[in-house]
């Protein structure tokens, strides 16, 4: 509205006054003050009757409506704002400057300050009308919210703040106030907000802080569990796997390509059953591999208390015991295969003659070399092999002859120059019928001659053949001379001119030929037509292995052809995998392919094979035990690998054997009933490592030690025990078996991890009550007795630890007294012990000296607390229990008792709740509670 609206408006005003009182009629009233107040009470009274709620709020709606301002819609917008939130957790502010949130957010926050504005203003604009203060200030409210949130403020800081001018009486100081102090008004509202940014700046670096530390706390926790679960289902994969027996050797294959498969055999048919005992944790295994996967590498296991060895066993343990303790007391090593041979071939021929083959495959000259697969595979120990096994094969068919010969005197008609030539005439007598059909070039003392020659080659002695050759030389042609040259090399090898000459007459004339012994040593002299087995001659396994051994060569093959050369990997190959153990092992001994394999120099394989038959078992053990001492053995470079392997890298036909595994599957059968016998093999593995390099021989002792608990019995081995008995408590701690790893730091004298973890032991029991044969009593009684063995000899540990020991056992002690009823006692201990005040003047004193107090010690505070407050109470009601006063007992006398007692349990309560240390709510209130009913 303009000015001249306001102009025209008072002129008619003015009028209409003026007529008014030009009125006689109507009588002039004139009231002052007083009087214009009790006209209103009684109108106000005539009026509904209203409360004085409702009065102010009619009052809010007059004064609010009347501006344009509806009290109800701004009612629910108040009671919509919740201040719930203000207590949550503070999310991180992420607008850091408070101008930028007023420019990015203008709507919002004004409309949400603009609300609470206008209710502060009207109830400070009510406040002040009452005491006549802004009597036209109170009918424009509007205007202070139109100049804005700073003009409010101000107005509102002038209301409030005794220090600044009072405030306007009109509108136009206030504004000229309000823009004379707009400058004061936007440092003290900067200051405000700056304040308020800080504080909720603080607050979210704080809850940051904490979240943060959660969140790296748990996923710590996860990681520790993960690897821990990670290491307890290795163990338990490596036992279920150790428990388990191959027929073939993909049987075991857990490659990448069945992991699939094994998650599902494990869901399915396992079931793994964690049971807490005194020792920790066990694995049990529910559900039947047997079933699925048999017979078991591990044999039956003797009942306790009783020897799991049987009568071979034991003597093949004596036997490493003696081998043990050369090598310990540093005299000369034994030869260990005489020491097996003499002990486990007594009482059986087979055993006897694999022990025999044994010794005559293992003394080969050696090469120096890094490491066993460079021995194995040089060209010069392989021919050794090769040397060797042909000369077993031969001592052993001249011991069958002879002892066949012997056994048929009368029909041998033995006779003549002792020696081979007679011995192998007269086993001819026996072995060919008076007539065979296409034998050729005659014969010598009434034998064919290549039956003579064979037989005498076959048991070795070339001299003898070569006297068969020089009787029958006319009818043999050149013969005599190829033979002579071959008698006479080094390596037994026709020169590359004679050998093919030798095959060229032997494709052209001998091929077809009908005599089988000429055709045989033709084979064997010239090394030719490698695919005739000569099944006629070599009837038996060890003919014929004795025939391809003598056909095997070693040189690059340059002059042969392939239908003429057989190498050593060949000849592996096709007894390993072509034949194979179906061929060899099927209605036959199973010493027969061991025998097979191992004479071609495939240790490892005939190892695994033999190991596999239970009764067996122990003698395949040791001879992998004699090639591992004489670094003739390849080992599985890891612990998970199947007990026959073949690695990447590796030459072709090369198998490896998990040593580690096998000695652990062969002595898991006697170790809990024979520890220091299975110790005793643990011994060879003192230089062998696991996946997470750890000492395979420590480990094994730690295990030992720790199930038989039986810690001397690795005396023997060292003359310095403690780092290894460090090491196995080391590793029984790791496992939670505090009990058994302080008994060996005792012997390994180390008093401070001895007291470290008898603290961890006797911290959840101090509190409890003691009874006969009880968890308690017994540790009781070992920590008592290292106390006293400590304090005799003068052996203390860190001041930290050691006072922490003996403060526990006073505790103890304390607890015992208490749980017994000796009140007066356990106030005594309690008070030297000087743990708790009991005087509200060191209160101060206790709290400080509490920082230094273990965690051990700070668990059992609670407990300590009720204890003493019990004891207050008990000794305050039987004081006040008894009988009245006497003269012995003054009035004054129980009434400072009394109040002794209530001051001790004042600063009781004044120490629970000025300690760091957050205690249970229960104890709290149980402390008050007693406290109470003490005064």
């Amino acid at each position: 509205m303009d000015t001249e609206g306001f102009g025209e408006l008072l002129q008619q005003a003015e009028q209409l006054a003026a007529e008014t009182e030009g009125i006689s009629e109507l009588p002039r009233v004139e009231r002052n003050l007083p009087e214009i107040q009790q006209a209103g009470e009684r109108l106000r009274s005539r009026t509904l009757t209203r409360t004085s709620q409702e009065t102010a709020d009619v009052k809010a709606s007059v004064l609010l409506g009347s501006k344009g301002l509806d009290i109800s819609h701004i009612s629910q917008r108040l009671e919509s704002l919740s201040a719930a939130t203000t207590f949550e957790p503070l999310e991180p502010v992420k607008d850091t400057d408070i101008q930028n949130l007023f420019m990015m957010k203008p709507a919002i926050f004004i409309t949400q300050l603009r609300v609470v504005m206008e209710l502060m203003l009207w109830v400070a604009l009510k406040a002040h009308a009452a005491d006549g203060q802004l009597s036209s200030l109170y009918k424009r409210p509007h205007q202070v919210l139109d100049r804005g949130v700073e003009g409010l403020m101000l107005l509102l800081l002038h209301m409030n703040n005794p220090v600044e001018s009072s405030c306007p009486d009109n509108w136009d100081d206030l504004l000229v106030l309000i823009s004379c102090d707009e400058g004061i008004f936007h440092s003290r509202n900067e200051v405000l907000l700056d304040k308020g940014f800080l504080k909720n700046e603080k607050d979210n670096a704080l809850l940051s802080a904490i979240e943060e530390s959660r969140r790296r706390t748990f996923a710590m926790a996860e990681e520790y569990h993960r690897e821990s679960m990670l290491v307890e289902w290795e163990q338990v994969k490596q036992r279920i796997l150790h428990s388990l027996l191959a027929s073939g050797e993909d049987a075991l294959d857990f490659t990448q390509e069945n992991e699939v498969g094994l998650k599902e055999f494990v869901s399915d048919d396992l079931a793994l059953k964690k049971n807490a005992d005194a020792s920790g944790y066990q694995y049990q295994l529910r559900g039947t591999v047997k079933n699925i996967i048999s017979p078991s590498y591990v044999g039956e296991v003797g009942p306790p208390g009783r020897s799991s060895l049987d009568s071979v066993e034991m003597a093949y343990a004596r036997q490493i015991y003696i081998y043990n303790e050369k090598i310990v007391n540093g005299h000369l090593q034994p030869n260990l295969v005489d020491l097996c041979a003499a002990t486990a071939g007594l009482d059986d021929k087979n055993i006897s003659e694999m022990w025999a083959m044994v010794k005559q495959m293992t003394d080969v000259t050696l090469v120096p070399a890094s490491d066993a697969l460079k021995v194995r595979t040089n060209m010069e120990v392989r021919m050794e092999f090769v040397k060797h096994a042909l000369r077993y094969l031969e001592e052993s068919y001249k011991n069958y002859t002879f002892v066949t010969v012997f056994g048929n005197l009368h029909q041998a008609q033995l006779g003549g120059v002792p020696g081979t030539y007679q011995l192998v005439r007269s086993f001819l007598n026996i072995k060919l019928p008076a007539s065979v059909p296409g034998l050729q070039d005659g014969e010598v003392e009434g034998h064919p001659v290549w039956a003579l020659i064979y037989y005498c080659m076959r048991c070795g002695d070339l001299n003898a053949a070569m006297h068969v050759v020089k009787r029958a030389q006319h009818q043999l042609g050149e013969f005599k001379t190829w033979f002579q040259e071959y008698m006479h090399s080094k390596d037994r090898r026709l020169s590359p001119a004679t050998e093919n000459k030798l095959r060229l007459h032997y494709r052209r004339a001998l091929r077809n030929n009908t005599d089988p012994y000429k055709r045989a040593v033709y084979c064997i002299i010239g090394r030719c037509d490698i695919t005739d087995n000569q099944s006629e001659v070599a009837d038996k396994t060890e003919d014929y292995l004795w025939l391809k051994l003598n056909q095997v060569c070693f040189d690059d093959g340059g002059t042969s052809a392939p239908q003429d050369r057989l190498t050593l990997s060949q000849f592996q190959k096709q007894l390993l995998e072509d034949y194979g153990e179906s061929h060899f092992a099927v209605n036959q001994p199973p010493f027969l392919y061991f025998q097979v394999l191992f004479l071609t120099a495939q240790f490892e394989a005939a190892i695994a094979f033999l190991f596999r038959t239970e009764r067996l078992r122990c003698h395949a053990v040791h001879v992998a035990l004699v090639l591992f001492e004489l670094k003739l053995l390849l080992k599985a470079s890891g612990q998970s690998a199947q007990l026959l392997s073949h690695e990447a890298g590796d030459p072709p036909g090369v198998r490896r054997l998990n040593f580690v595994r096998l000695l652990m599957l062969y002595t898991r059968k006697f170790e809990s009933t024979d520890p220091r016998e299975a110790l005793q093999y643990f011994y060879f593995l003192r230089n062998e490592k696991d996946s997470q390099g750890e000492n395979m021989f420590l480990r094994c002792v730690s295990e030992i030690v720790i199930e038989s608990r039986e810690p001397g019995v690795i005396d023997k081995f060292t003359s310095d025990t403690k780092s290894i008995i460090n090491k196995v408590a080391s590793a029984a701690e790791n496992k939670g078996l505090f009990e058994e790893a302080a008994k060996l730091y005792d012997l390994a004298k180390n008093p401070d991890k001895v007291l470290e973890l008898m603290n961890k032991l006797l911290s959840p029991i101090v509190p409890q009550i003691s009874t006969p044969q009880s968890n308690k009593e017994r540790l009781k009684n070992m920590a008592h007795s290292i106390a006293e063995r400590y304090k005799a000899q003068g052996i203390s540990a860190k001041k930290s630890i050691d006072s922490t020991f003996y403060l526990l056992l006073d505790l103890i002690t304390f607890f015992d007294e208490y749980h017994a009823g000796h009140v007066d006692r356990a106030f005594d201990i309690i008070e030297r012990l000087k743990l708790v005040p009991l005087s509200q003047d060191c209160v101060k004193e206790r709290v400080a000296a509490f920082r230094n107090f273990s965690d051990e010690i700070k668990h059992n505070l609670s407990e300590v607390l009720l204890a003493t407050m019990n004891i207050l109470f008990t000794k305050y009601k039987r004081m006040k229990g008894t009988s009245p006063t006497t003269p012995a007992r003054p009035q004054r006398v129980m009434e400072d008792r009394d109040s002794q007692l209530q001051s001790q349990a004042r600063a009781l309560i004044m120490f629970a709740g000025m300690i760091p240390y957050r205690t249970s709510g229960d104890t709290n209130a149980r402390l008050v509670q007693m406290e109470i009913l003490m005064n």
